[in-house]
């Protein structure tokens, strides 16, 4: 196999691998009410201030429209609280419930799973290697997104 074929076959099945992988993992009967998509609405929301809705739609790369119809979905299943700003009531800031960090932490932990798994296999040449060649390919990515 070519370098051009071992790579677009690297990155389309690694994509989809995660995803599967996150699903089957993070969807626990814990948490078997929330979706993939939900579990990186409460990722971008954080367990630090409360963000109001610009800002993590920003972040997820979606409109505010589109995350709205994701925040009811999660504050009517009790993982978001929203509440007015003191200064200007105009303003939403969205935090997490104690069920949403729950939930925020349950995917941490997937994550953090998923990274020792990868590096217990490799030398420190080779995680040093990857850590290069995937903070390019991350640069790469972020630039074609514009």
């Amino acid at each position: 196999m070519d370098t051009y074929a071992t790579l677009n076959d690297a990155l389309v099945n690694l994509f989809r691998d995660v995803m599967d992988l996150e699903e089957k993992a993070i969807i626990t009967e814990e948490f078997q009410d929330i979706t993939n998509n939900d579990m990186h609405v409460i990722q971008a929301i954080g367990i630090g201030e409360p963000k109001n809705m610009s800002t993590i739609a920003k972040t997820l790369s979606v409109t505010v429209g589109t995350l709205t119809i994701a925040m009811n979905s999660l504050v009517k299943k009790g993982y978001v609280t929203r509440e007015r700003g003191k200064e200007d009531r105009r303003v939403v800031y969205i935090s997490l419930s104690d069920k949403g960090r729950n939930a925020y932490q349950h995917h941490e932990k997937f994550h953090h799973d998923m990274i020792d798994a990868i590096l217990q296999n490799l030398t420190a040449d080779e995680t040093e290697s990857l850590v290069s060649a995937l903070a390019k390919l991350n640069l790469w990515f972020r630039k074609a997104k514009g």
